[in-house]
């Protein structure tokens, strides 16, 4: 009996022929889906997509070699045998959104779905950790929110899930709106809308509209999610109206927001919160730092509410949070005299994430002799304007006490140009230059900040910093979320 038998059954032969209208051969059952051979699990149903650079039917054999269920392909790979369990389609990627929207339409489950310029992984984490303290819960992994991710994670969707959080992302007009209508959410969520992708659109209002095709798979039962805060908060609410939706509620510092801040403490590791949710009062604590945290939180109850669920008992549950890799993460590197707090937020950026994670190195001290130090590699995708952000982000910097500024890549170089000289590290023409400088420039009591655009691959200065302890401490083993939220109150 393979490991995947332990689990429910997700699809039978004859239902996924059904569903994708292939052909199916063998009488297999699958517990899970994959479409990369690398991590599939024993029981998976592999799906042979055609990517950029590799065609999923050259690794049939080796997902079954592995333990894979079947395989859903478009053609019979090569000296595979007669028995092979396989699905027969004609297009796999239209297989796999087939398979996701009837993995839809068997759920009767309440559905989230998440956009944003920025936080939308985090809201969705958020959003699981809440939900699954009243139901059983499903929410995309990791960031799967593309063309591809988002009917994956669709498939996944277990059958009795009394809740379903999905992640759905763009860098293109006209991309967000076919991944709604697989989704089809009772509730969407849009965190904020900002200057990233810029290189794609013509101006922040196309990205709002992008944003908004979220609206485009739902009913007019659903409710709309969005920030009261944003300047674009007219532009969303008028197009949710005009797709038809009946609920239209808002979160922020407003006041006129359904869920309203009143106060915030924001400390090292967590922040305290005072919220007005409906005609609710609320006090909560979010075992993650900085106020970015403190309005998605918000957005996060609201959502809880208009989902049916309980937005007090998810109130307790934001103290659980724990931040995910590359967005926060904290690690502390021995050295021989003290230790360096290294915070890996090498994922993403774009400039207003970058203003949040300076704000949140702000209110960490750093211990005795050291300094508070950001590692920065290039915002990608800024199109035009993309020396003027990078430039801009100096007074932030500056506002924030941070005493040492590191960068790498050709648009980085306008804002090392832009610093004091007092406050200039190293600048590189990439990360794996820059990673060596930084390695060798810390010292005992350091803070140091990592954060780029995933192209721009910080998460080398991060493995090198780590690489100077191979037993690096998480922080969050020192304190766990709930004791840090106590402390704070």
């Amino acid at each position: 009996m393979s490991a995947g038998d332990h689990n429910p059954v997700l699809w039978m032969a004859e239902t996924a022929a059904v569903a994708t209208g292939g052909r199916a051969s063998g009488a297999w059952r699958a517990t899970g889906v994959s479409i990369d051979s690398r991590s599939l699990a024993p029981g998976d149903l592999f799906v042979a997509l055609h990517g950029p650079n590799h065609d999923g039917h050259d690794h049939v054999a080796a997902a079954l070699a592995k333990g894979a269920a079947a395989a859903v392909v478009e053609r019979v790979p090569a000296a595979l045998g007669a028995d092979a369990p396989l699905l027969l389609v004609k297009d796999t990627q239209a297989g796999l959104e087939r398979l996701g929207v009837a993995a839809r339409a068997r759920s009767s489950a309440q559905v989230i779905a998440v956009t944003g310029s920025v936080g939308k992984t985090g809201t969705k984490e958020a959003l699981k950790t809440c939900l699954s303290t009243q139901g059983s819960t499903y929410a995309t992994a990791g960031s799967l929110n593309n063309h591809w991710g988002v009917p994956l994670s669709l498939a996944r969707l277990p059958a009795d899930a009394a809740f379903g959080v999905f992640e759905l992302g763009m860098n293109h007009a006209g991309e967000i709106g076919p991944l709604s209508r697989q989704v089809s959410p009772q509730v969407a969520v849009i965190t904020t809308v900002e200057p990233a992708h810029l290189e794609f659109f013509g101006s922040v209002e196309a990205i709002a509209d992008a944003k908004a095709e979220i609206f485009e798979g739902m009913s007019p039962q659903g409710a709309a999610i969005l920030n009261r805060d944003n300047p674009h908060f007219g532009r969303l609410a008028a197009a949710a109206r005009k797709a038809g939706l009946g609920r239209v509620w808002s979160f922020g510092a407003h006041d006129q927001a359904d869920a309203r801040v009143v106060d915030c403490s924001i400390h090292a590791t967590c922040s305290a919160v005072s919220a007005v949710i409906g005609r609710e009062r609320l006090q909560y604590c979010i075992s993650l730092p900085g106020r970015h945290w403190v309005i998605n939180s918000l957005g996060v109850l609201l959502a809880v509410k208009a989902a049916g669920a309980d937005p007090v008992s998810a109130a307790r549950a934001l103290s659980q949070l724990t931040a995910v890799k590359g967005r926060g993460t904290r690690a502390r590197v021995r050295l021989a005299q003290g230790t360096v707090l290294v915070i890996d937020e090498s994922y993403n950026a774009s400039p207003i994430a970058m203003e949040a994670a300076f704000q949140v190195l702000a209110k960490i001290d750093p211990g005795a002799g050291g300094r508070r130090i950001a590692v920065l590699g290039d915002m990608l995708e800024m199109g035009s304007r993309s020396s003027e952000l990078h430039a801009a982000l100096a007074p932030s910097l500056l506002a924030a006490g941070i005493d040492l500024v590191f960068t790498c890549g050709a648009q980085m170089e306008h804002l090392h140009h832009q610093l004091p000289p007092a406050r200039r590290g190293d600048h590189a023409p990439d990360s794996s230059g820059l990673a060596e400088a930084v390695a060798g420039s810390v010292r005992g009591g350091d803070v140091v900040l990592i954060k780029g655009s995933a192209g721009s691959r910080m998460g080398r200065v991060v493995a090198a910093l780590e690489a100077l302890d191979r037993a690096a401490d998480a922080v969050a083993s020192e304190s766990g979320p709930a004791r840090r939220c106590a402390a704070a109150q």
